[in-house]
């Protein structure tokens, strides 16, 4: 199970392939009698879309989770957000660490690949993301029941504490209530409960660890810094924005004051980023507030989390790299470091080819889909832009899609979780080596 052969595939297609088995062995759990409530049938789709929309912690469904899947398809969903969410690699390191086998050198460089590490000796990081991963989720679960037991009984109570407690922190988007939450957006309690465990898994498990280690290490890296402020920067935006752009969010509910207003803001600036857990219909929500649930969808949140997107140290160090040019300094810096050249390289190509296979993705749903009378663009990027951030927001188009329509989104969320690079040199063959030669150095126009 953890002796990893890379001599005949890459690094990238191995983790590609791995990804594609967890989908393949959920889909067929899915297919099961048992899987589906009596009366609802389980066609092969509706399995393979919600396999790989589970795996790829996005949440969206082409049926309802609660009404349609018996206790044991909800389970399989919970088990294949959790793998798909800590990354399957990580469970093949915790097999290894119970039955205390030394890993394979060829095994730490695919972790290394899974969780988006610099270098293999980070691989320390997966102990703290399994351990740290059955903490939260079980705190979470004890309060969420603190609510829920009450609510709905114990059995019932503990049950949507345990799934919903996985789906906020793995940002799986799914939920058993048939609206999301929208049952509970006057409940603060539930709300700031879902809120922390959405951070607490779109946060990094770097991040994690160098705060964790703060106190002993007095320092933490230049890839915390540049998390933590974007994250901090784009959070604030998020809610002045929706503050400026919601003003009549009292219209859901005839009770909702300021102080409701603001947490639901709060809220709805936090799980655009790859929760998909919403308190609102976003089809009520206005041009403008469409508009930039968008570009946080595009953005998603840190890498080694469970989010999708091109990552928030993305943005940020393209947005260095642009002050610093147009302040004509070279070199982008923060913190009192500066950002390697190759950072800023492989963010930009990351942002170009990620702008490609959405502006395609939207080209071929806008040709071979029947689109909505109304704001037939915004519908179908919308839809876009939350299967390749692994979002999960509907504005109900993706249920509506022919099979080709479908499967441009499994493929959306598909890249979207398991990273631009990683597929995109899987599907190349590309091998990290460097030419022995270069060619002669030319300038040319640029604005």
């Amino acid at each position: 199970m953890i002796e990893i052969n890379h001599h005949r595939y890459s690094f990238p297609k191995l983790l590609t392939l791995g990804f594609l088995a967890v989908i393949a062995v959920g889909t067929v759990l899915l297919l099961l009698p048992f899987a589906t409530r009596p009366g609802s049938q389980t066609g092969l789709m509706t399995a393979l879309f919600t396999s790989t929309s589970a795996t790829c912690v996005t949440g969206l469904t082409l049926v309802d989770t609660a009404t349609h899947w018996t206790p044991f398809g909800q389970l399989v969903i919970a088990l294949l957000m959790e793998i798909g969410g800590l990354g399957f690699m990580t469970f093949a390191v915790m097999t290894s660490l119970l039955i205390r086998r030394r890993l394979k050198m060829s095994t730490r460089f695919l972790v290394q690949e899974s969780l988006n590490l610099d270098n293999v000796s980070q691989i320390q990081v997966v102990t703290l993301i399994i351990k740290l991963s059955l903490l939260i989720q079980l705190l979470g679960t004890a309060l969420l029941y603190a609510d829920f037991g009450p609510r709905y009984g114990w059995g019932k109570g503990l049950w949507y504490s345990f799934f919903h407690s996985i789906s906020a922190f793995c940002n799986g988007g799914f939920d058993l209530f048939g609206n999301s939450l929208a049952n509970f957006r006057t409940d603060p309690y539930l709300l700031v409960i879902f809120a922390v465990l959405i951070i607490a898994g779109s946060f990094g498990f770097l991040v994690w660890q160098d705060l964790l280690q703060f106190k002993k290490a007095h320092r933490m890296s230049l890839h915390t810094h540049l998390a933590l402020k974007t994250g901090a920067t784009i959070m604030v935006l998020s809610v002045i924005v929706y503050l400026i752009t919601e003003k009549n969010l009292s219209q859901f509910d005839g009770q909702m004051g300021w102080g409701m207003r603001l947490v639901n803001s709060i809220f709805m600036a936090i799980t655009p980023r790859t929760a998909g857990l919403t308190t609102f219909s976003y089809t009520d929500l206005s041009a403008a507030g469409l508009s930039y649930t968008m570009l946080l969808m595009f953005i998603g949140g840190t890498p080694g989390s469970t989010a999708g997107g091109i990552k928030t140290t993305t943005v940020g160090l393209l947005t260095l790299q642009a002050v610093a040019t147009l302040r004509g300094h070279r070199d982008p810096t923060l913190a009192h470091r500066r950002f390697r050249q190759d950072n800023v390289f492989r963010a930009l190509t990351l942002l170009f080819v990620a702008l490609i296979i959405i502006a395609v993705a939207i080209l071929i749903l806008a040709e071979t889909q029947v689109l909505p009378e109304r704001n037939p663009l915004t519908y179908l990027t919308f839809e876009v832009m939350a299967a390749f951030g692994t979002t999960g927001i509907s504005l109900g188009v993706t249920a509506k899609l022919n099979l080709l329509g479908k499967l441009v989104i499994m493929a959306l969320m598909f890249i979207g979780r398991v990273g631009i690079y990683t597929v995109m040199f899987s599907i190349f063959n590309a091998q990290p080596k460097q030419p022995s030669y270069r060619y002669p150095e030319e300038g040319v126009l640029i604005g």
